[in-house]
């Protein structure tokens, strides 16, 4: 209060009522620095009201008509003439309401604080528990044909496929040895390999046709088993596309072209992750395919894949052969070469 020294002991004239049944008697209304005091024309005090419980009635109108906080009944009206009574009153109550405790604002507050916490955390954990769920409860047939959906427009790139009537049990036989579904021979396209949702893997004729043994070709392809076995070719797929993608799947079982479009085009020009060489160890392991020759492959130096080279889980250990070689030399000729 003492804060507002310029409306100490300030006058006006009003009408006062102590009950709605008494008549409005003119008064003398003076401030001090805590109370409004209510005299009549003689100077006889008739009420005392604390500033801090005075209350108004009708905000914003005038004439200005004031009542003691919990009781409505006793009224003060002031005039359009005592603006200046009228605005010191205001700016006390005002001062008085923004020095009170607002529980209701702070409660509000820390509502607002909560919602915005548990908005971002949805923002930062919706799309990768949105993306598992899809990647889990997706049928094997469903990640078959998004495979297909996408092979389909790689062959519009590189051309179809080769394959050979006489190929295709070699093509079998060659998937079942490494622990895939399906292995493709694509004459352009691929850098390498690449696997795609459902158990497909794509090969580059290049390592079949450069290469004198068939384990580099198993090599790649358990390399992109290890990769999928740290990160699914769908989740991949969904992570690209956004949370929509894995929405749509979820809701409608499909994705659309243009999702698949452009899953596509950016994985064929990205370059294929490197397994790390623990990982890749225990599926050449799983497999009983040597790891040395897929390192060579990598590395003619092998520098850069000693780990592989030297701790080839079947070094020194009796090898089923990845492909009898007739079958390597005839699957050598697929791209009709």
């Amino acid at each position: 209060m003492t804060a507002l020294t310029q409306y100490e002991r300030i006058e006006a004239t009003g009408l006062w009522r102590a009950t709605p049944e008494e008549q409005r008697r003119e008064v003398i209304v003076s401030m001090g620095d805590a109370t409004l005091t209510v005299t009549d024309m003689n100077d006889r005090p008739l009420t005392h009201w604390s500033l801090a419980a005075v209350e108004r009635l009708n905000p914003g109108e005038r004439p200005a008509i004031y009542h003691p906080d919990g009781d409505d009944g006793e009224t003060l009206e002031l005039s359009e003439n005592e603006s200046e009574m009228i605005e010191a009153i205001e700016r006390l109550r005002s001062a008085i309401d923004r020095a009170r405790p607002h529980p209701g604002r702070l409660r509000l507050v820390s509502i607002l604080g909560m919602v915005l916490v548990v908005v971002a955390a949805l923002a930062l954990w919706l799309p990768s528990a949105m993306q598992r769920h899809a990647v889990s409860v997706v049928p094997e047939i469903k990640r078959q044909d998004i495979g297909a959906a996408i092979l389909d427009r790689i062959e519009r790139v590189t051309g179809a496929a080769c394959t050979t009537e006489d190929s295709v049990p070699v093509l079998n036989q060659l998937a079942g040895r490494t622990g895939v579904r399906n292995v493709v021979i694509l004459p352009s396209g691929v850098a390498e390999s690449l696997l795609l949702p459902g158990g497909t893997v794509l090969l580059h004729i290049s390592l079949i046709e450069d290469h004198e043994e068939p384990a580099v070709a198993a090599g790649y392809i358990i390399a992109e088993r290890a990769r999928a076995n740290a990160q699914d070719p769908l989740a991949e797929l969904l992570e690209h596309a956004g949370i929509s993608a894995s929405f749509r799947l979820l809701t409608t079982g499909e994705l659309t072209p243009g999702i698949l479009d452009r899953y596509t085009e950016r994985v064929l020009a990205e370059p294929r992750p490197t397994p790390d060489d623990e990982a890749l160890l225990a599926v050449f392991a799983q497999a009983a395919v040597p790891s040395s020759p897929y390192a060579y492959a990598r590395d003619i130096t092998g520098e850069t894949t000693l780990g592989l080279i030297e701790a080839d889980p079947m070094a020194g250990r009796t090898l089923e052969q990845v492909l009898p070689d007739r079958d390597w030399v005839l699957l050598q000729s697929i791209c009709g070469s």
